[in-house]
């Protein structure tokens, strides 16, 4: 008992100088890395299929035509033990596994990345992978600095069968069964209005030298959602996780990024290791600012919805009637939520019905 207890504070502590030297050489050398691929892909012309042949690329949407090969992706969903992300956990994986199996599904397996670093009574419900949480003090107080160096774990321990990852979180919800959307060398993310390279390419050139490209090859991306290659990212993951942390480590870079630092993160290492990505915005929709689900695959319920009894937003103010995740932060949602109003916006109704479909039947819900 003795050996093993040194032995695993070796691991800890030879974990925690490496990634202390790392983030000292990010913070003050240029980021080298190797490339695994070209750096961009022109959407107008036709890209390699990685079989020696060629696919053609949609220039308005820059979305594959030739869907012929049946390519399986590994959802994974990084999460802290609290209940707040566990009880979103349990819903998303609760809908990952209705439509898994469904007709246009490329679903494979299904990991929820536990980075508290011990076991939870959940491991038998959802398949998990136990990630260390960084040294004491290394995410100077901003969790989600865990979620790259979890990553970076998982891929480096775990034996991951499909070759294209969906890097997801808990609070996304599966709408309809999800098709492989990336191809080999580019990546599928969902582009976020508030990731703007261009207008922070000062403090980026600190992360993406001038010789590594224009700026514009930082793409107004987080990590969540995107499919990628596994291989591919198995080479961007630690440089995600050094820029995180050097981000984090430059007051600059942490002023102007504050909470979506770790969004830019991701984004500068992926253009670091010439990773291009097919932006889709039809990858999720984010109530109550997207009002249909039309062609969407997940809905990402990261804002409240507050509304009055006639079905007016109230956004900014407390609702007569509101859903809101963050009112859930400590205790477990009741079961059969209660249903908005009329002239609530198709999104949020189906929100509450999926949030209300999975509460009924997970069994022991609440405990």
């Amino acid at each position: 008992m003795g050996c093993g207890n040194i032995f695993f504070t070796l691991v800890i502590t030879l974990s925690a100088a490496l990634i202390t030297y790392n983030v000292i050489i990010s913070a003050n050398a240029p980021l080298k890395s190797e490339f695994p691929g070209p750096s961009k892909t022109n959407p107008s012309i036709a890209t390699p299929d990685g079989d020696g042949g060629f696919i053609s690329v949609d220039p308005i949407i820059k979305m594959p035509l030739d869907r012929s090969k049946k390519r399986l992706f590994h959802t994974a969903v990084t999460s802290s033990d609290s209940v707040y992300n566990t009880w979103q956990a349990r819903v998303m994986y609760y809908w990952f596994k209705r439509f898994r199996d469904q007709p246009g599904s490329e679903m494979g397996g299904f990991t929820r990345i536990l980075h508290s670093g011990r076991p939870d009574r959940f491991m038998d419900e959802i398949p998990t992978f136990i990630a260390q949480p960084l040294p004491d003090g290394m995410d100077q107080g901003y969790i989600v600095l865990n979620r790259p160096w979890a990553f970076v774990q998982w891929l480096q321990q775990a034996d991951i069968k499909e070759e294209y990852i969906l890097m997801a979180e808990p609070d996304h919800l599966i709408v309809k069964p999800i098709p492989n959307l990336s191809r080999d060398g580019l990546g599928v993310a969902f582009p976020f209005f508030y990731i703007e390279p261009k207008k922070y390419e000062t403090v980026l050139r600190k992360f993406f030298p001038e010789d590594k490209g224009p700026i514009a090859n930082i793409d107004p991306i987080g990590n969540s959602p995107v499919i990628v290659g596994k291989e591919a990212l198995k080479k961007i993951a630690p440089t995600w996780m050094n820029v995180s942390l050097a981000m984090k480590k430059d007051p600059e870079a942490d002023k102007s990024f504050g909470w979506v630092l770790e969004m830019y993160a991701y984004a500068v290492a992926s253009a670091l290791h010439g990773v291009g990505n097919i932006l889709y915005k039809d990858f999720m929709i984010q109530p109550p600012w997207d009002t249909e689900i039309g062609n969407k695959f997940i809905i990402h319920y990261t804002y409240g919805c507050d509304y009055d009894l006639k079905g007016k937003l109230t956004y900014g103010k407390i609702g007569e009637w509101r859903f809101d995740k963050r009112s859930f932060d400590a205790v477990w949602p009741p079961r059969n939520l209660p249903m908005p109003p009329p002239g609530v916006p198709e999104s949020v109704v189906t929100l509450v019905k999926m949030v209300n479909e999975a509460t009924a039947n997970i069994p022991n819900w609440g405990s």
